[in-house]
Parts: structure tokens; sequence; C-alpha cells
């Protein structure tokens, strides 16, 4: 199967997920691609930066930088349109699901 092409569609799948954890708690780059793994998403820390960092500037997540063992950690958290979208996204999936199942 033609990996572009299923690419484009888990695009906003991971999206929603993203949003998901980041409404429940602050997440971390390198905590959300373990997550996605274990979803099956495979993906690298090159693909998902940029992901966050366009969500960021979408202004879906709001970013906080925070010292870990003096290293500077990014943590990202839904903001209050990121979750409005969720919930919008979430009702859209939920049809798809339906129709589709």
């Amino acid at each position: 199967m033609d990996n572009k092409v299923l690419r484009k569609l888990f695009l906003g799948f991971i999206h929603i997920h993203i949003l998901h954890h980041a409404k429940e708690e602050p997440i971390y780059g390198s905590w959300m691609l373990e997550e996605l793994h274990e979803h099956g998403y495979d993906m690298s820390a090159g693909t998902l930066y940029p992901i966050l960092h366009g969500m960021e500037k979408d202004g879906l997540l709001i970013k906080n930088e925070v010292n870990v063992n003096g290293k500077i950690r990014k943590y990202y958290q839904a903001t209050d349109k990121g979750e409005q979208i969720l919930v919008e996204a979430r009702a859209k999936a939920y049809e798809l699901f339906k129709e589709i199942k």
C-alpha cells in the first residue's frame, strides 16, 4: 500500500490524538512519540515537532518551557480553541466510524 497516502490520511488522526492528550495534561515531544508508536504510528521527531509547532501556531496548543535536569523541556497543553476543535473532531470521527463500521 502507498505509505504517502496513508500518512496523509492518518495525519488528522495524529492531530486528534495530540489534542486528546494535551487536553488531559501537558505533553512533551518524546512522550508523545512513544504514545503514537504504541498506537502503530511510525513517525520520527522530525515529523512530530513540526506538527506540534504548527498546532501551536494555529492556536490549538500553548507551549510552556520547563527546566528539567538542566535541559529545557517544552510542554504543550490544549488551548480553549484546541479543546473546541477536539470536541468537533470527535463528533465527526464518531459519525464516520459509525458509517464505515
